[in-house]
């Protein structure tokens, strides 16, 4: 046996040296676990929502059980009444009693008689057809007349004509929800036998990890991943039992695998599988039983680092940490293999034809899967990336579906009309988009919508890039603040034909700091900036090309490129936590922003953000929703106190 130093050595030389691809790893994997017995249980029908059908299962009774009638009326011999009619009306006499739902009837209908009858009561014998009460009228205390032709069968439902005795009433592998309850329940069956859900252990690894209700500690990040996988897998047909989160001890961490995989059919731990020293799980697979590792790293973007081992027949996957990796990986490698544990069919997804608007660069050598939102453009749908990364919580539970790029691809460029497979069943395509430059005061003015039931999506691209989609009739609304240089004013300069600009708000810009820090208390932007250049220590934090605030930051810097210029986040939080956090000195963002997490704040401008709404667009009724709530007294007041100046 090997050393458990040479063991752990030979492991970590082996990682990520055989990359397989996607195909070959799920392969290998099912391989490796399939085909096994599926454990069946019993459950009373009440308690066998959501379970999947283990077995077929047959009508054992016709339903209905008996011809019934459709309708309140008259149970007759059809051929009695084949020439009534309003003009000639034809004289039934009345039998002595009257059917109801759950009375047998006595009497048979004879020739020129009729017998009163409800809906859903059993045809009495000698009647082949019922006479709606309408047709009717009385006649006297004991007959009718009937006043409309009546064909054999009329307003009749016989037995067996919705289940027949002997008919496959429901396959092995339904899911069973509300109407198979039904079904089932109307051929008086009380247990059905189910396959019994799959126990998945869930473990999260990681000193890092803090439990959500808990304060985070410097580098502390709340257990996301956990809540995350344990609900996706209650969703596909397993039942989750969450053991927490584990630091990183190998001691530690072998005793809690053994433990949960003692107790359940398969283990799911998130992060613990990129190459480093602090990452655990791998080495302690190959103790838990045979064969171990299937596949430690695959051929994905995002997801590489994915590690799928079968120990002793029970799966134990490793999942990457970041959560939108380890969500894609899940829903796309391991969603399949619990389906088919829990006795369930595959997953049936949903495709659509979209075209990407914008050159979507990728990796050589890795099948990639690129999140996209939906929205609708001029005659045909837009898949609008996610640029928020694997790392973003976000980017799985705001996106409608993916995007797939071939490995051997470098780029899907602009323009490509790509096939998009949806997380939902149906495209649910916004009520109103707007793409542009983000704005905290953008949820202030949207609320009202939310509440009125309309549905809004906002993708955050910068001003030049929500200009861009504006002039292509990619989106309703593209929220700017663009400072034109030779007019010196905002917005409108930038405007096209077909664009048309709507005044927003004010919202002060300036330089932001940590509190007592002597470069830039009491002095103006221009000179805060002036001490920042002249200080090689001091570093800066800037902004993404493209958005208004980076075109203020390079006329400050005039062509100066200090310390942190490269470091270029897309938000203004960015930059406010980057200077919080000692990450660096300063940057630029809005005051409300800045006053939000206690920094110092130096006022540089007054910029305008404005909206360039889409001429075309501005009658659809999500539009005027919107431009009413711009205007609102409401809407006003909200931005004011979060220290913005309405226009």
């Amino acid at each position: 046996m090997m050393p458990r130093s040479q063991e752990r050595s030979a492991l970590e030389q082996e990682q990520f040296l055989k990359i397989l691809s996607r195909e070959e790893a799920l392969a290998g994997f099912e391989a490796a676990l399939f085909p096994r017995v599926i454990p069946i249980e019993l459950r009373k029908l009440a308690d066998a929502l959501g379970a999947a059908l283990a077995q077929d299962v047959t009508a054992p009774i016709d339903v209905p059980p008996f011809d019934r009638s459709n309708v309140d009326g008259f149970a007759v011999r059809s051929a009695d009444v084949a020439a009534a009619g309003e003009g000639e009306p034809v004289r039934l006499g009345l039998n002595g009693e009257t059917i109801h739902c759950g009375t047998a009837p006595t009497l048979q209908v004879a020739a020129g008689t009729a017998t009163a009858i409800a809906t859903g009561g059993p045809l009495p014998r000698g009647a082949d057809a019922v006479v709606m009460v309408e047709h009717t009228q009385p006649a006297g205390s004991d007959a009718i007349e009937v006043r409309r032709a009546t064909s054999p069968g009329q307003f009749v439902s016989y037995a067996g004509s919705d289940i027949a005795r002997g008919e496959a009433l429901l396959r092995a592998g339904t899911i069973i929800g509300s109407r198979e309850i039904g079904m089932l329940a109307a051929c008086g069956i009380a247990e059905v036998t189910v396959a019994r859900k799959p126990v998945v252990a869930v473990i999260s690894t990681g000193d890092e990890l803090v439990q959500p209700g808990q304060p985070l500690a410097a580098a502390d990040i709340y257990d996301t991943n956990g809540a995350i996988v344990t609900a996706a897998i209650d969703e596909n047909g397993g039942e989750a039992v969450s053991h927490g989160a584990v630091p990183d001890d190998e001691v530690k961490l072998e005793a809690a695998m053994r433990r949960a995989l003692a107790d359940a059919d398969m283990l799911v731990l998130s992060g613990g599988t990129s190459k480093g020293a602090g990452d655990l799980s791998h080495r302690i697979i190959g103790r838990l039983g045979q064969p171990g590792i299937i596949a430690h790293g695959v051929a994905l973007k995002p997801g590489k680092p994915l590690c799928l081992a079968v120990c002793d027949g029970k799966p134990v996957v490793i999942l990457p940490g970041f959560p939108t990796s380890a969500m894609f990986t899940f829903h796309d490698m391991i969603v399949p293999v619990l389906r088919r544990m829990a006795g369930l069919p595959p997953r049936s997804d949903a495709r659509v034809s979209a075209t990407v608007p914008v050159r979507i660069a990728s990796e050589l050598g890795r099948t990639e899967f690129v999140m996209v939102s939906l929205v609708e453009g001029k005659d045909r749908l837009i898949a609008y990336p996610s640029g928020k990364g694997s790392g973003a919580i976000t980017s799985f539970a705001q996106a409608d579906g993916f995007l797939r790029i071939d490995a051997l691809a470098d780029q899907m460029p602009a323009g490509t009309e790509a096939e998009v497979t949806l997380f939902t069943p149906h495209v649910r395509v916004p009520d109103l988009v707007i793409v542009g430059s983000h704005c905290t005061g953008l949820d202030l003015v949207t609320a009202e919508l939310a509440q009125a039931g309309l549905t809004v999506r906002s993708i955050a691209v910068g001003s030049l890039g929500g200009l861009a989609a504006a002039k292509r009739g990619e989106c309703d609304l593209a929220p700017i603040h663009l400072f034109d240089d030779q007019s010196e004013t905002y917005n409108t300069p930038y405007l096209v034909e077909g664009l048309e600009l709507v005044p927003g708000w004010r919202r002060m810009q300036g330089i932001v700091f940590r509190k007592g820090d002597k470069r830039f208390e009491g002095v103006g932007a221009k000179d805060a900036v002036a001490a920042a250049l002249a200080d090689p220590a001091c570093i800066m934090v800037n902004r993404n090309q493209g958005a208004g605030t980076r075109i203020l930051i390079d006329r400050l810097l005039g062509g100066a490129r200090p310390e942190g210029y490269w470091n270029q986040p897309r938000s203004h939080n960015a930059v406010a936590a980057a200077v919080a956090q000692h990450r660096a000195d300063w940057g630029m963002t809005i005051a409300p922003v800045a006053h939000a997490v206690g920094l110092g704040f130096i006022p540089l401008a007054e910029e305008h953000y404005d909206f360039a709404l889409v001429t075309a667009r501005k009658d659809r009724p999500a539009v005027r929703a919107f431009l009413n709530a711009l205007r609102s007294e409401d809407a006003r007041a909200a931005l004011e106190r979060a220290g913005f100046r309405p226009a």
